[in-house]
């Protein structure tokens, strides 16, 4: 689903959100109940792609641990009204690449397990929240919250390929128009949206907004409120 640069958004008044954010933002983006179905059909798309692979689920932290744990219990769902189960394991890896609204040169990985163990794997990632991964599986997929100029993307996509697993696939629940593309984009993503900065369903300004279910864009007010 593309949104357009010219798009309005929604009127703060149409839904319900933290008193605490009042003040702080400029419109709703996309709401909750549009996120949930967008995921929802993502995830009838990988369940289509798997085929007879299990997956191993690799869940980018922290903006991304809500869209993976929606995905992934959708793909639950559609496991257990299927003739075939799916078995998923998870594991969790941080990425750090902002300071305020600015990106950062320098990106940092941090945690997740022996990713050693994920040679000969088949691989699919999926940019958006989170990533988990299945060790024991033949599909190995990230989960992301938002993909931007593709650059920490590319950072962490060279970090694993080291260990030559056997397939890779990346989610990402947004993908930014930016004025600085590399030309990569994740092979499932549910919503591309102008070069804003959003926060909302566990994207965060400096840890705060995490709690607001909506995607919105955060305002100069929030920015400064926020900043450290």
């Amino acid at each position: 689903i593309q949104i357009s640069d010219n798009w309005p958004g929604y009127s703060l008044d149409l839904f319900t959100y933290p008193q605490h954010y009042y003040g702080d933002l400029e419109y709703v983006l996309i709401p909750h109940g549009i996120i949930v179905d967008r995921t929802e059909r993502l995830a009838k798309d990988i369940v289509q792609d798997i085929g007879d692979n299990d997956i191993v689920v690799l869940c980018v932290l922290k903006g991304g641990y809500k869209f993976c744990a929606d995905l992934v219990e959708h793909i639950k769902n559609l496991s257990r009204n299927s003739e075939r189960f799916i078995s998923m394991k998870v594991d969790f890896v941080r990425l750090k690449s902002y300071h305020n609204d600015q990106s950062m040169q320098d990106m940092q990985i941090m945690g997740g397990d022996d990713l050693s163990k994920l040679t000969g794997k088949s691989l699919s990632r999926f940019p958006l929240f989170s990533f988990s991964l299945c060790f024991t599986c033949s599909i190995f997929h990230i989960f992301k919250d938002i993909v931007g100029t593709g650059r920490t993307m590319k950072v962490l996509l060279n970090t694993i390929e080291k260990y030559k697993p056997k397939m890779i696939k990346v989610a990402s629940l947004l993908v930014k128009r930016t004025s600085r593309p590399d030309g990569y984009r994740p092979d499932y993503y549910g919503f591309e949206i102008p070069d804003l900065f959003v926060v909302g369903y566990a994207l965060d300004y400096n840890e705060h907004f995490r709690d607001l279910n909506h995607i919105c864009v955060i305002n100069d007010h929030g920015k400064a409120k926020y900043r450290v």
